[in-house]
C-alpha cells in the first residue's frame, strides 16, 4: 500500500508522519507536498492508495485539491483522508461532500493514524460513530439539496438497511453483527452501494441522512 502526505501535523509535521508510516510493514510513503497544487500534481503522477490531505494549505486549499483528485476518473482508486484541527471543523462538511473518505484530527495518536490509513486502503472510513452522527446530522440540516429519493428506488430492502447502518457510522464489523452476517458479506453489501455513484462509504452517509433513512439523533 502506498500513501502520500501533505502539509503538517501538530506532533511534528510531515517528517514525523513519513517516518511513522515508512516504519510499518506493507506501507510505503510515495511522496509528500507542501501545498495543494503540488499535492494534486504528485497524486496524478504517483497514484497512491491513500492521501493524507491537510484542509488548510497554501496556493490551493485541501478542499479544492481533494475535489481535483476525486473528480478525476483516472484517480478513482485514490482515497483521501482530510487532516483537520478540530473534529467538528466547519470545513469537514465540505470535505465529505468533496469526496474525502474520512477525516482525522491533527493530534491523532500514531496507532489511530495507522489504523485509519489501513482502514481507508481496505475500503472502510475513519469516521467515529459518535462524530459521524453529529457531523452529518449538522451537514444534513444545512444542506439545501433535495433528498435523494429517486436514487434509493434502485436499492433493495437489505441495501437500504445497510445504508442506514452506514449512515449511523457503523463499521463493517458492527454492521455484520447487527445483521447477523459475516464481515465479508457486510463489506459486499456496502460495496454494492456504488450504484448510487458513491465513491466510498463516507459518501453514503450524506444521502442516508438526506433521504430520511437516518434522522438526526436517531441511534437505531
Amino acid at each position: 500500500m502506498s500513501a502520500a502526505g501533505t502539509r503538517g501535523h501538530r506532533q511534528g509535521g510531515r517528517p514525523v508522519i513519513r517516518v511513522l508510516l515508512d516504519a510499518q510493514p506493507g506501507i510505503e510513503v510515495a511522496g509528500e507536498s507542501a501545498d495543494g497544487e503540488a499535492a494534486v500534481r504528485a497524486v496524478r503522477e504517483l497514484r497512491p492508495d491513500v492521501v493524507l490531505m491537510d484542509i488548510r494549505m497554501p496556493v490551493l486549499d485541501g478542499l479544492a485539491a481533494t475535489r481535483r483528485v476525486t473528480g478525476n476518473p483516472r484517480l478513482g482508486e485514490v482515497k483521501v483522508v482530510m487532516l483537520t484541527t478540530f473534529e467538528l471543523d466547519e470545513y469537514v462538511f465540505e470535505a465529505i461532500r468533496s469526496g474525502a473518505s474520512g477525516f482525522l484530527v491533527k493530534d491523532t495518536e500514531p496507532d489511530e493514524l495507522l489504523r485509519a490509513v489501513r482502514a481507508v486502503a481496505a475500503g472502510d472510513a475513519p469516521l467515529k460513530p459518535g462524530v459521524t452522527r453529529r457531523l452529518i446530522a449538522e451537514f444534513a440540516a444545512r444542506s439545501e439539496e433535495p433528498a435523494a429519493a429517486g436514487a434509493l428506488d434502485r436499492l433493495t430492502e437489505r441495501e437500504r438497511e445497510v445504508m442506514a447502518l452506514v449512515g449511523m457510522g457503523l463499521s463493517n464489523e458492527e454492521i455484520a453483527r447487527r445483521l447477523v452476517v459475516s464481515p465479508l458479506t457486510a463489506k459486499t453489501h456496502v460495496s454494492r452501494m456504488e450504484k448510487l455513484g458513491a465513491r466510498d462509504r463516507a459518501q453514503l452517509v450524506v444521502p442516508a441522512y438526506e433521504s430520511g433513512l437516518v434522522r438526526p439523533g436517531w441511534l437505531g
